[in-house]
C-alpha cells in the first residue's frame, strides 16, 4: 500500500510495488512524483527523514537527509545587519544545501531493488508530458509571481488555472540525469552550480560533494502497549514520543471525543515541548531528551482539571509526508519538505525547482547550540513515524505536514490508533487539535509558550470544555494546512488498511 498527498504519487509508488519493488522503491517513486507536481509543499531544493522497517529486525533504520549549512554560513554577517533572527523569504541564507536527492540515492542504494531509471520513469513521464495542475498548487502561485524559477507554473506569463497542463521540462532533464550519473550530475551539475551563481560563497565546491545523508540510530518510547519510533535530532520527533509517554502515565478517557481527552493530549504537548527553542539542535542527545528521567517530573505536573501554566526554558506548511509497506513486510514513513510553502520563493530558472528555507530553524544569538554555523543542520520540524510491537513486529507507519504542529498531530493519531482502537478512517477525519501563539507562522509556537492557546478545527466539540480548564482556544475552518495533511498504514494481523488525508483533496491510499 501506498498513501500520499496526490493520487498521481501514490499511483507511481504502487507502480513499483507491482514491478516486485520493495516498499523503498515505492517510497522514492511518490517522493519524486510529488517534487514534480507538489513543488509548493516539496521538492528537490528540499530535505528529506524516512525510517525504515526492515522485516525480522526489531530496530528500525533511520534517514537524516535534512541539509547542512554552506561553508559560507555566517551568523557576523547577519546579526551586523540588525537581525535577529533568520531571514523567512527571498534570502538563500536561510537556505543549506538541499538533501532530497541525497535521500533518495541512498534509501533507494541500501533498501531498493529496482533501477533508478525505473524508480524516476513516472516522474519524468509526468514532467515531461505535463500533470494537471492541483488547486492546491493554484492556490499557492501568487506567492511566486515574477520570482526566478517559476516560469513552469506561469505558461504565457498567466499562472495556471486549476486542472491546466503543468510541463516541468528542467526537472525531467534532471531526474534523468541522476537516474544516469547519480549524485555528481544534481550536486556537481546544472543544480550545484545555479546554486553558487544564485548565492556566490554560500557554497564551496567542497560543499556540494559532500552527501547530504546518512543513517542514524531512531529514538523510541514504549506506550500504550507497543513501541514508538521515530528519528533523532536535529529533528523534533522527540516532541511527538515525549509528548505520548507523558500521556500513557495519565488517566486519558477512551472516548476522544470526549474534552479531557484533548485536554490531556494538550497538556502532555505543552509539557514536552515549552523548552524545545534550548534543547534542539544538531547532535543534541534524542535518547536523553525521551528518557523518563526527564520526563517524569512533567507528566507529575499535569492538572487532570485544569491547564497549567508553562513558560520558557530559564536555560505554514510546505512539507509532504508519505508512507509504504510491501508484501514481504518492510515499510518505509517518509517526509520531504521545502520548510514553508515554495520554501525561500526563491527558484533556480535553469531548472525551475525553489530552495527550500529550512535554515529559518537556526538560531542567530551568539553561543545559543543551534547557532547558524558553516556544516551545521538546522532544528527541523520533520518527524517519520513508525510503530511496532513490543516484539519488533511491524504495527503502522504514519506521519504529517504541518511545521510545530505536526507533533501534536501524530499524537492524536498515535492515542486514536493504540489506546482508542480507532482505524485510518476515522483517525484522518477527526477533528484535531494544534499549539498556537499570536502571529503564528507555523514555525515559531515555543517563542513563548506562555501565550499559547489551543487551535482547533470547527465542530471538535472540545472548545467548551477545553474553555472550562482554562485553556485559551481558537475555533477554525476544518481542513487548514496548520491542521496537517497525514497519512497512515496500520498492520493488524488479518489485514492491512491505509488512509490518505482527507483534508488534501487530491490525495490516495492504494494498495495491490
Amino acid at each position: 500500500m501506498v498513501c500520499s498527498v496526490d493520487h498521481l504519487a501514490s499511483s507511481a509508488g504502487v507502480q513499483m510495488l507491482a514491478q516486485g519493488g520493495t516498499a523503498a522503491d515505492a517510497a522514492i517513486a511518490t517522493s519524486a512524483v510529488l517534487a514534480v507536481t507538489t513543488q509548493q509543499m516539496c521538492g528537490m531544493g528540499g530535505d528529506l527523514w524516512a525510517l525504515v522497517h526492515v522485516p525480522g529486525q526489531e530496530t528500525p533504520r533511520a534517514l537524516n537527509a535534512s541539509g547542512r549549512a554552506g561553508s559560507g554560513a555566517d551568523p557576523d554577517e547577519l546579526r551586523a545587519e540588525g537581525l535577529n533572527q533568520m531571514p523567512f523569504r527571498k534570502d538563500l541564507r536561510s537556505s543549506p544545501l538541499p538533501g532530497c536527492v541525497d535521500g533518495w540515492l541512498t534509501l533507494l542504494h541500501d533498501c531498493g531493488r529496482l533501477p533508478l531509471n525505473v524508480v524516476f520513469a513516472p516522474a519524468i513521464k509526468l514532467a515531461r508530458d505535463g500533470f494537471p495542475a492541483s488547486l492546491s498548487l493554484t492556490s499557492a502561485l501568487p506567492a511566486i509571481a515574477g520570482a526566478s524559477g517559476s516560469a513552469d507554473f506561469f505558461p504565457n506569463g498567466t499562472a495556471a488555472r486549476p486542472g491546466q497542463r503543468i510541463v516541468r521540462e528542467g526537472i525531467a532533464r534532471s531526474l534523468e540525469g541522476i537516474a544516469k550519473s547519480g549524485r555528481s550530475h544534481w550536486y556537481e551539475g546544472e543544480f550545484g552550480r545555479s546554486l553558487q551563481r544564485a548565492i556566490p560563497g554560500q557554497f564551496s565546491d567542497a560543499d556540494l560533494v559532500r552527501d547530504q545523508a546518512e543513517w542514524v540510530t531512531p529514538i523510541s518510547v514504549d506506550a500504550w502497549d507497543h513501541r514508538l519510533w521515530t528519528v533523532p535530532p536535529n529533528s523534533q520527533g522527540y516532541l511527538a514520543l515525549s509528548a505520548a509517554r507523558i500521556a500513557f502515565h495519565l488517566d486519558l478517557p477512551e472516548d476522544p471525543s470526549d474534552p479531557q481527552w484533548a485536554h490531556l493530549l494538550v497538556e502532555s504537548s505543552k509539557q514536552a515541548g515549552f523548552d524545545r527553542s534550548e534543547v534542539l539542535f544538531d547532535g543534541a542527545d534524542g535518547a536523553a531528551l525521551v528518557a523518563d528521567q526527564r520526563l517524569e517530573e512533567r507528566w507529575r505536573r499535569i492538572d487532570p482539571s485544569k491547564q497549567t501554566p508553562v513558560s520558557a526554558s530559564t536555560a505554514v506548511g510546505g512539507t509532504i509526508y508519505l508512507c509504504a509497506t510491501d508484501s514481504e513486510g518492510g515499510a518505509v514513513s517518509l517526509i520531504q519538505s521545502n520548510a514553508a510553502g515554495f520554501g525561500s520563493n526563491v527558484g533556480l530558472d535553469e531548472i525551475g525547482v525553489f530552495i527550500h528555507n529550512r535554515g529559518i530553524g537556526f538560531s542567530l544569538k551568539a553561543g545559543h547550540p543551534a547557532e547558524l554555523g558553516p556544516g551545521r543542520r538546522p532544528p527541523s520540524t520533520l518527524l517519520p513515524t513508525l510503530i511496532t510491537h513490543r516484539d519488533g513486529r511491524l504495527r503502522a507507519v504514519l506521519g504529517t505536514m504541518g511545521g510545530d504542529g505536526q507533533p501534536q498531530v501524530v499524537l492524536q493519531m498515535m492515542a486514536r490508533l493504540l489506546f482508542s482502537n480507532q482505524g485510518p478512517g476515522q483517525i484522518l477525519s477527526a477533528p484535531r487539535f494544534t499549539l498556537t501563539v499570536p502571529a503564528a507562522v507555523g514555525f515559531n509556537t515555543w517563542s513563548d509558550p506562555s501565550k499559547i492557546a489551543v487551535g482547533l478545527e470547527a465542530g471538535s466539540g472540545w472548545s467548551t470544555g477545553l474553555v472550562e480548564r482554562g485553556h485559551q482556544v481558537k475555533e477554525m475552518e476544518w481542513g487548514l494546512g496548520m491542521f496537517g495533511h497525514a497519512h497512515m498504514i496500520d498492520i493488524r494481523s488479518d489485514h492491512v488498511s491505509g488512509c490518505a488525508e482527507p483534508r488534501a483533496g487530491i490525495g490516495a491510499a492504494i494498495g495491490l
